[in-house]
């Protein structure tokens, strides 16, 4: 584990996304609040915000943190497309990157779950990093091409 000790306490904020996509119907039934095991989206956002809690424990050598802030979102992109987008705070030695990134793997694998009995062929998808601050290596945005949503 690396050493953060003599590091500053800084505000670190970081944002991920992804790409959850299934068929039309599925996403109906989601939009809808029709599949059998209930809300799909708010199942996933209460998840999302778990595994944020847990990062340390699943990523070898990840810091432990006191988490500020931590906001799901989700949006339909398409038919055929769910996007997930998690902010994740706090004021800490180390950054927060691997705690938002785990917010939207877990929030997609959450809407796999409770629709795989409808589609099996969804994917998950595109979980990148977004956007970071705070710390020694400062601002990072992702260049995002013109026709992204």
């Amino acid at each position: 584990m690396v050493d953060v000790g003599e590091k500053p306490i800084t505000r670190r904020v970081a944002v991920a996304s992804g790409i959850v996509r299934m068929d039309p119907a599925t996403l109906t039934l989601i939009r809808d609040r029709k599949i059998q095991k209930g809300d799909v989206l708010e199942l996933a956002r209460i998840a999302g915000v778990m595994a944020t809690k847990r990062t340390s424990d699943l990523i070898p050598l990840c810091h432990p943190l006191r988490l500020d802030s931590v906001h799901l979102a989700f949006e339909y992109l398409s038919e055929t497309e769910i996007g997930v987008e998690a902010t994740v705070g706090a004021t800490d030695r180390t950054g927060v990157e691997m705690e938002a990134l785990s917010a939207v793997a877990i929030a997609g694998l959450v809407i796999y779950d409770m629709c795989k009995s409808v589609d099996r062929g969804m994917t998950i998808t595109d979980i990148q990093l977004e956007e970071k601050s705070g710390g020694k290596s400062g601002h990072f945005q992702r260049n995002r091409r013109s026709n992204d949503t």
